[in-house]
């Protein structure tokens, strides 16, 4: 089916007490949105939106239009860079999308599509929505979601979508590097990638400590974020920030030893290409970032936008697509996530081979839009 690709913008007011996105008039805030809408009239639309936007032209959105389903791509305000993005916001602009698309554009049904990083975000979302909480960001900033009134979906989909960008991040850390200020001297009992350390297949044992010092080094993080913001604000400078670098953020047991958290994924590869190589690229999950960005999005304990706090926290229903070759999100994930959305009415499928984008698989991105058309 033919379809129109209708580029717009979402324009509203925000008062802030610093800038956090580069240039743009200050005070206001744009939503960058695609509309494909195809040439068959629908009262129902699915929005795909993600932290750092950037996926409007992925191969599921497009085959989704193709197939004769309305389809939004939002793009937050952090589109391409996450450096001091603050989840709270990116949901606020989630929600400036879902009123215009029931407000302006008509829309009766709506429907949030959240691929990859986007599931956490349209749960988030949804669970303020329908249980509305979050007053202040985890820095202590004001950021009231409690009186945006978000209107609620009428669905959440999860597609290939990982627990949340502070859980995987933990989950892919590097846990040799004991020390932040010395990133590169690392334990070689820990280090899955140096020529002397331990090495696949992992035992269940390894596995679980590897998983509680990836924790702790988070934790010890958050801990001197949180010292450095308190040492601004006792000096006054309630306003400032303080940029900083995270090495070793691709260092999952997973990549190295296919048989932790199995699918068809391939071996020694992860979704951005060496893992080995990732671990300290210019790419890598919360490479560089900001105290407050830190505490909303990466913090193990602190985020709001926690994946398995928000699923407990809807009652919507839920479809959950799970991509059998996966090489970002495996299926764990998919398992905790259902299990944490007790309260929802849930449908599940594997797309058996699937990889995380669907990159060179036509066919398999067609099974995963007949799926979704129909519930939608």
């Amino acid at each position: 089916m033919k379809y129109e690709r209708i580029p717009y913008l979402i324009l509203f007011d925000e008062v802030s007490a610093f800038k956090d996105t580069y240039a743009g008039e200050i005070g206001k805030v744009v939503i960058e949105c695609q509309l494909l809408k195809p040439e068959e009239a629908s009262d129902s639309v699915v929005i795909f939106s993600h932290p750092i936007g950037g996926g409007s032209y992925l191969p599921l959105v497009g085959t989704l239009a193709k197939m004769g389903v309305d389809t939004i791509y939002c793009n937050p305000r952090y589109r391409g860079n996450d450096t001091a993005l603050i989840m709270e916001r990116a949901a606020m602009d989630l929600g400036a999308c879902v009123r215009d698309a029931k407000e302006r554009l008509g829309y009766k049904k709506v429907y949030l599509g959240g691929w990859s990083g986007g599931g956490s975000l349209s749960m988030f979302y949804q669970a303020e929505a329908q249980d509305p909480r979050v007053t202040h960001t985890p820095a202590g900033d004001p950021y009231d979601l409690t009186a945006a009134k978000f209107i609620p979906a009428d669905g959440v989909m999860l597609l290939a979508a990982h627990l949340s960008r502070n859980l995987t991040l933990t989950e892919w850390m590097d846990p040799s590097i004991e020390d932040e200020s010395r990133p590169f001297e690392r334990n070689p009992e820990w280090n899955i990638y140096a020529p002397n350390g331990p090495k696949p297949p992992f035992s269940a044992e390894f596995v679980a400590e590897f998983r509680e010092r990836q924790i702790a080094r988070n934790r010890r993080i958050t801990k001197w974020v949180k010292e450095q913001l308190a040492e601004l604000k006792a000096q006054r400078l309630d306003s400032h920030e303080r940029c900083f670098t995270v090495q070793g953020t691709m260092a999952d047991p997973r990549w190295v030893d296919p048989l932790v958290d199995p699918n068809d994924r391939l071996p020694n590869h992860c979704m951005l290409g060496d893992p080995f190589v990732v671990n300290d690229g210019p790419v890598g999950l919360a490479r560089f970032t900001t105290l407050r960005s830190w505490l909303s999005q990466w913090s193990y304990d602190d985020s709001n936008a926690d994946g398995i706090k928000c699923a407990a926290r809807i009652d919507c229903p839920l479809l959950v697509i799970e991509n059998g070759a996966d090489d970002a999100c495996t299926p764990s994930h998919a398992a905790r996530l259902m299990a944490a959305a007790a309260n929802c009415p849930q449908e599940h499928h594997v797309i058996k081979g699937a990889n995380h984008y669907y990159f060179g698989q036509p066919e398999l991105v067609k099974e995963a839009a007949v799926l979704i058309s129909v519930e939608s």
